[in-house]
């Protein structure tokens, strides 16, 4: 008879145990839950910006011109335009520009219509009113352009081309820039400058909360402005506006690269 007593008596101490360990897994993680989305490697850090700005004179000027040429027939006008733009590259070439630096950007061939008014007959005079038919448009001939684009390396002998260039009677000199050809120094001048202040104002912040700077955590970089091309308005007009042809003025100036850096420190 004492056999079911005893049989009972470890069941019920088995569902104890089986509740004790229920109930400390579920305390485990109502705890964890406490931790979601928590980061366990979190470390105390400090992330500053630094700015850093770099100068560099232009090195290179470009710009482009147009000859057009019109006439009775498509091969006359293209005759003229070549005549003439052989003329135009040859005074690039003779100011010591290479062929690699002449690039045609456009080649054009369009009708020339031209506007013509109607002769109004003596008899479309209708009490003192005169009734003449409308005038309209008529082809004449053709239209012939072609822009090229030239880039000056020697800078000194800019202005001269450009007046070698409008004594041609070419149609137009237009988007003289000046621009610096390889950027990549003078933007590493500027990333250099950018982390040598983010660096000192990383010391300073650390000198004033009493810390000590460990190692770099991260680092971002955002490029504000490259070397953009400085316009200098000119024109054909600009170059021919005298009998004698005066070489014009073209200063360069200096453009500025700036760069911003981010930088996160490991603080102990």
């Amino acid at each position: 008879m004492q056999t079911p007593s005893k049989f009972w008596q470890t069941a019920m101490a088995f569902l104890a145990a089986l509740t004790i360990l229920a109930l400390v897994f579920i305390v485990k993680e109502i705890k964890a839950i406490g931790y979601v989305g928590a980061n366990p490697n979190q470390t105390n850090t400090i992330t500053v910006d630094g700015t850093g700005d770099a100068f560099a004179a232009p090195d290179v000027a470009t710009f482009t011109f147009t000859v057009t040429e019109t006439a009775k027939t498509v091969a006359d006008a293209q005759t003229a335009a070549t005549t003439k733009l052989n003329a135009a590259l040859k005074a690039v070439r003779d100011g010591g520009v290479a062929d690699k630096d002449i690039s045609t950007q456009a080649y054009n061939i369009n009708p020339h219509y031209e506007y013509q008014n109607a002769v109004c007959p003596a008899s479309a005079t209708v009490s003192g009113t005169t009734y003449c038919p409308p005038g309209r448009q008529v082809l004449t001939g053709y239209d012939v352009s072609e822009t090229v684009q030239v880039k000056v390396r020697d800078l000194s002998q800019a202005g001269t081309l450009f007046a070698a260039i409008g004594s041609l009677n070419v149609e137009s000199v237009n988007g003289l820039t000046f621009s610096v050809d390889d950027p990549t120094a003078v933007q590493a001048e500027a990333r250099a400058k950018a982390i040598d202040d983010a660096k000192t104002k990383a010391e300073e912040l650390a000198k004033q909360l009493g810390v000590e700077l460990g190692p770099i955590m991260s680092f971002s970089e955002n490029n504000g402005s490259y070397p953009r091309p400085m316009v200098y308005g000119m024109g054909v007009s600009d170059v021919m506006s005298s009998k004698a042809v005066m070489a014009p003025q073209v200063p360069t100036g200096e453009q500025k690269v700036t760069d911003n850096v981010s930088i996160t420190y490991e603080i102990e």
